[in-house]
């Protein structure tokens, strides 16, 4: 077949990334009550949580341009991942909260490192079969174990009855992980081969395209909007919806949701292209409204809808870079991204925190009012990519 061959790789990076997810997003459930039990205060568990967020995404910037500056994608993926997964299973070791809390920044800086390239090296399988697709099984992937991630941690905690036992069992997803992914990197050394030159955006003038810097603009306000499912979580709790035992479950839900739309939103992607981003927008601003109402079922209505845009996320966003880049300028555009993403959606969560604490409304409106622009800002760039292919 002739899909064969990219389609194996799609389906081992995937499987690499399930695993990955049930060892980091298991971990990371039970990182802020083992902060609390060796001392850490609250301020401490935040500062931490933050500059991990901070470091995981803003250094992707960095490792995105080294990467594509010196072609070596690979090395940076299996030390990224080599980093990343090992710091969880480490925590069982950890016998102070300033050591636990290196460790957990540690496991952001792994991701910073590997995301970039992985995306890269994906992105090139993913041409021959479908960016939409590809990228949409992998987020599907990815979004089943962080599904599972938290049920595994939960179960191993009330089995054994303390976190290190939870967390030494871990390292049987991540060492899983890292065997598959060496495996894949040796037998597709170079999956660029998969991506020819007819296939890949042109290189107007040595710069990315403008419509990438539009389309980046829209990332950046879907982020801003895009409510943080801990907020969320306090809403729901703070107001006696839901239970803290039912909290985390309804967590586990939402990820099972969206592994199932992002599979989806990347076979429409194929279809429809960028006219797609849009849509993306629309289900983010009508379920923020829906998330933080006061009724059950309306409140799952929200968050089945925050799943679905949380799926279509990194696989169509992804998708559209790979569609809009020259694969020989992808890296450092997916390091820009991630970085943008990634402080947009911080400055967003806080904003929201602040206003939820002063006026609910003032967080639906914000929510909405970003998710619009960001909408015309997709559709800008849909437009602006149509003039350039026919230019």
């Amino acid at each position: 077949m002739k899909n064969s061959a990219p389609w194996r790789f799609i389906f081992l990076i995937g499987i690499v990334s399930l695993f990955a997810d049930i060892t980091y997003e298991g971990g990371r459930g039970l990182a802020g009550p083992f902060l609390f039990s060796l001392g850490a205060s609250a301020t401490a568990v935040g500062f931490i949580s933050g500059l991990g967020e901070m470091i995981g995404y803003g250094l992707r910037l960095l490792f995105g341009m080294w990467s594509q500056r010196t072609g070596r994608y690979w090395g940076f993926t299996l030390t990224g991942f080599a980093i990343n997964l090992a710091a969880v299973p480490l925590l069982a070791l950890a016998g102070t909260w300033p050591v636990a809390s290196a460790l957990l920044v540690c496991e952001r800086f792994g991701k910073a490192i590997r995301a970039p390239s992985k995306d890269t090296l994906l992105s090139h399988a993913t041409s021959a079969v479908g960016h939409g697709k590809g990228f949409g099984f992998h987020q599907a992937m990815d979004q089943l174990g962080a599904m599972l991630g938290p049920l595994i941690g939960a179960y191993a905690l009330l089995i054994w009855g303390g976190y290190r036992g939870a967390f030494a069992l871990l390292a049987i997803p991540a060492a899983l992980a890292m065997i598959i992914l060496f495996f894949a990197s040796r037998v597709f050394p170079n999956p660029a081969r998969f991506e020819s030159d007819t296939d890949s955006a042109p290189l107007v003038d040595g710069k990315l395209p403008r419509a990438y810097w539009i389309y980046l603009i829209g990332a950046g306000l879907l982020a801003f909007g895009f409510a943080d499912f801990s907020l969320i979580a306090f809403h729901l709790i703070k107001n006696g919806i839901l239970t803290q035992v039912q909290a985390p479950l309804g967590y586990s839900l939402a990820m099972g949701v969206g592994a199932v739309t992002a599979f989806s939103f990347g076979l429409l992607f194929d279809r429809v292209g960028l006219k797609l981003l849009p849509l993306a927008s629309v289900l983010a601003a009508v379920a923020t409204p829906l998330a933080f109402s006061n009724s059950l079922h309306v409140c799952i209505a929200g968050i089945v809808l925050w799943a679905a845009t949380l799926g279509a996320q990194d696989s169509s966003l992804k998708a559209g870079i790979a569609k809009l880049v020259p694969k020989t300028r992808r890296a450092g555009a997916y390091g820009i991204f991630h970085a943008v993403f990634g402080v947009a959606w911080f400055l967003g969560s806080a904003a929201m925190g602040w206003l939820y604490d002063h006026n609910l409304h003032g967080v639906i409106v914000l929510a909405i009012a970003a998710q619009i622009l960001s909408a015309i800002a997709f559709i800008v760039a849909g437009s602006s990519e149509k003039s350039a292919a026919i230019a």
